[in-house]
């Protein structure tokens, strides 16, 4: 404590982080003197330049999710960023028919929608955080210089408010200044023009972005002349897209939400919804009590898979809620395709013994190589994958029946299994129990990964994609009159080492904080810092706006929650869900500041100042007639016919042949059975497998809180869980101090003081949070095929701080 001031600010009204008249200790490093908070940044800024643990505090693993304190929280958070009164009034808008869209998960939305409120505790802090009465405006950049902001944590950098107007960090400069729009955009399209090969830029996209800003994106940096469209897809989900694909001829999911009241097993595989999708317990629910059967498969047990209260009906609130997992499979981390393997083959034994378990009909009219696939798991002896997962027997006995009774089946699955260097082979082994079902293209059955970012699917629909595509590209031309790059661009990964090796000058990023996404934290900062330019399209100040290109830019956007109006006119964007269903989103809070612009302005303005209003494409008309966008896309993009009427009469699904049963465009006209490979991380006895996990109190990178309150953990993000005999062996007693260290091709990478807390983890297994372990994730290394980092299954050691 001797190196801080130690300070008490007591709040006099309720817009501040803290409620009035709460006393707060704060601590300021004495060389900054930071004596006081202004008007606009009514929080205490942590600058400590240490790691403290005094408030750590840990209490036993919740038994359930949700219930009447996810209502508290979410109120509490609501209250504290927006006013309670504010708070509740746009709470009641969000995911409803006539209101916008979550900025938070994509899970999708029943078409019977609660009236007393369709969302979930962390849904309000997603809202909470993008309706924040906090700003960041030209006072604030003028008191903090970047030095200065860059020591804070992420969670601090995003209580600082909503940005205002469009800033620029000159070259050589420690402060942000402002700059008008048009100077800007000016700046960003001489910078442009200066490049040798519009390959030298990189331009990233997040997926809270719309499909009419996403599309239009996509189109300039094609006109632009590059495929260099990176997009967090890559980092999350790309192993889902890649592996089903290949297996059923489509990138995405096959079921929708009402297929989960009519599933007879649904088996949730390497993924934490009551976190990261808590909308979708209510789904769980409904199979529950609709008679089906839930199985969990993960490394730790999750409150939310536990038991739901739900907060809408009083036996959430006064009973005992609903148990929703019926067998849980504790697997070690990445050995999910051992696990999978084991079942099958004990499914393939009962369908040789006589029992038909197999939907052989469906197998011989709709897939092409189960031979091989049986030779497979003939070749696999049983103890080596019962050792290899960790499940005790008699529990996979307990799956392989429930599986083999019945057909109905869902698979689940979020990024515990697509961070990983097998990533696509975790998905096709999912897809292979599925096809010996016949689980796929009939209701109540198929596959559900869970997206993450609200239209990460949607970007990607509308041409947020660095690979070539000859039939889009054609019908670019053919609407637009250019001729498309015909060269693959780079992905996050590749992107993030060529800007590191100097072959990228100029980086942007709509939306995302793309510093603390990204793998190898370190790597990635000092590839930003090689560009001549970043540029920023954001709501919220973040991390990567301080680690930034030898000049910056950061054009503030309008948040999902608000109203976007031109000319005296309101306008809506669309989005699309996890499940394939295209809707409208139209914001109704009025915006933070007057000076901010929508993405697809941005985007436009950006277009203009670089190729003038000449030409094919209507940029400035597009910037005032959403209309005429979706009119392109529907141009451009299969099944989007009668785009803006249908997504007014409460949008539409897309085509999707996986859940039709039509798998005619594959080799041979029929789905896919594959042959996958076992884990194999090489590890010697002081070795650890760590995946990166988040808090209850965060979403992506963005931190609501320090609390996590489902596994127990307060107050505190700096913590890694550790099984107790792994703890006895290396003799660290619960809140020791360690420092996590990973080697990967001689490059030692440390993340320093991490706590240890004995938790329900497998022996040999770790987890902590990221971004604070993502330094820890090597950049060359990810998954095959898809390119993802393997985030969820880092090799590492564990030291003891002295």
């Amino acid at each position: 404590m001797d190196t801080c001031d130690i300070g008490v600010l007591i709040c006099t009204d309720g817009f501040g982080l803290y409620p009035s008249g709460e006393a707060v200790v704060f601590f300021i490093l004495p060389d900054l003197k930071i004596k006081r908070m202004e008007k606009d940044f009514k929080r205490a800024l942590s600058i400590t330049g240490t790691i403290r643990f005094e408030d750590l505090k840990v209490t036993p693993r919740a038994e359930y999710a949700a219930g009447v304190p996810a209502v508290a929280v979410a109120l509490k958070h609501a209250r504290m960023e927006m006013g309670l009164f504010r708070g509740l009034k746009t709470l009641a808008h969000m995911n409803q028919k006539d209101g916008f869209d979550c900025p938070g998960c994509a899970w999708p939305d029943p078409d019977d929608r609660s009236q007393l409120g369709e969302y979930c505790e962390n849904g309000a802090k997603a809202l909470a955080e993008e309706a924040t009465l906090k700003r960041v405006d030209a006072d604030f950049f003028q008191r903090y210089s970047v030095e200065e902001l860059s020591k804070l944590t992420d969670y601090e950098i995003g209580k600082s408010g909503r940005l205002t107007q469009p800033f620029i960090l000159d070259k050589g400069s420690v402060h942000y200044r402002p700059i008008s729009w048009q100077e800007a955009f000016d700046r960003i399209g001489d910078h442009l023009r200066q490049l040798e090969s519009p390959d030298e830029a990189l331009f990233y996209t997040s997926g809270r972005s719309s499909n009419e800003a996403a599309f239009l994106y996509g189109l300039f940096v094609r006109a632009f002349g590059t495929n260099n469209m990176p997009d967090c897809s890559n980092m999350c989900h790309e192993s889902s897209g890649v592996a089903l694909t290949e297996t059923l001829g489509i990138g995405k999911g096959s079921v929708t939400l009402e297929d989960f009241g009519k599933a007879e097993v649904i088996m949730v595989i390497g993924q934490n919804p009551g976190t990261n999708h808590p909308r979708m317990l209510s789904a769980l629910q409904q199979c529950k009590e609709n008679g089906g059967k839930i199985i969990t498969a993960n490394p730790i047990p999750e409150a939310g898979l536990v038991r739901f209260k739900n907060p809408q009906e009083v036996k959430g609130v006064l009973g005992g809620g609903t148990v929703l997992t019926d067998i849980f499979l504790q697997v070690k981390i990445n050995q999910d395709v051992a696990l999978l393997k084991l079942i099958m083959k004990r499914l393939l034994a009962l369908e040789r013994s006589g029992r038909p378990v197999f939907d052989q009909e469906f197998i011989q009219e709709k897939t092409n190589g189960l031979e091989a696939l049986t030779k497979d798991l003939d070749s696999h002896d049983e103890s080596t994958l019962l050792a290899a997962c960790g499940v005790p027997s008699g529990k996979v006995d307990e799956a392989v029946e429930l599986l083999a009774s019945h057909q109905k089946i869902i698979i689940c699955w979020a990024m515990g299994l697509t961070q990983h260097k097998n990533g696509v082979d975790n998905i096709r082994e999912c897809v292979n129990l599925l096809l010996l079902k016949g689980s796929i293209g009939k209701e109540g059955a198929g596959t559900c990964p869970v997206r993450g970012h609200s239209n990460v699917q949607g970007d990607r629909t509308v041409g947020i994609v660095h690979h070539v595509s000859p039939s889009f590209n054609q019908a670019l031309k053919d609407t637009f009159g250019f001729d498309p790059p015909e060269k693959s661009g780079y992905d996050t990964v590749h992107g993030i080492q060529a800007m590191h090796a100097g072959k990228v000058k100029v980086f942007m990023g709509l939306g995302g904080n793309f510093v603390s996404a990204a793998s190898d934290t370190a790597y990635t900062a000092a590839a930003l810092q090689q560009c001549d330019l970043t540029v920023s399209i954001s709501t919220k100040l973040n991390r990567t706006h301080l680690i930034t290109g030898k000049t910056a830019i950061i054009l503030p956007t309008l948040g999902r929650s608000e109203q976007d109006v031109r000319e005296g006119v309101p306008r809506y964007v669309t989005v699309e869900n996890s499940m394939g269903k295209v809707h409208r989103s139209r914001g109704r809070l009025t915006p933070a500041s007057e000076q901010l612009r929508s993405e697809v302005d941005i985007v436009c303005g950006i277009a203009r100042a670089y190729f003038g209003d000449t030409g094919n494409i209507p940029w400035k008309a597009f910037s005032t007639n959403y209309d005429l966008i979706r009119e392109k896309i529907e141009a451009v993009v299969a099944g989007f016919e009668a785009y803006s009427k249908r997504s007014e009469a409460g949008g539409f699904y897309l085509p999707n042949n996986a859940r039709a049963g039509d798998f005619s465009k594959l080799p041979g006209g029929k789905a896919r059975f594959s042959i996958n490979r076992l884990a194999d991380h090489g590890l010697s006895q002081e070795d650890f497998v760590l995946m990166t996990i988040r808090s209850h109190d965060q979403f992506n990178t963005t931190i609501y809180g320090l609390d996590d309150r489902y596994r127990g953990i307060f107050n505190e993000r700096r913590v890694v869980f550790m099984n107790a005999l792994d703890m006895e062996k290396l003799k660290l007693q619960q809140e020791d101090v360690v420092d996590l260290v990973s080697r990967y091709d001689g490059v030692e990478r440390r993340a320093s003081q991490f706590k240890v807390i004995a938790y329900d983890i497998p022996m040999g297994n770790l987890a902590a949070y990221f971004p604070e372990t993502n330094m820890l994730v090597p950049i060359n290394h990810f998954a095959d095929k898809s390119h993802t980092p393997i985030s969820k299954s880092i090799v590492v050691r564990v030291l003891k701080c002295q």
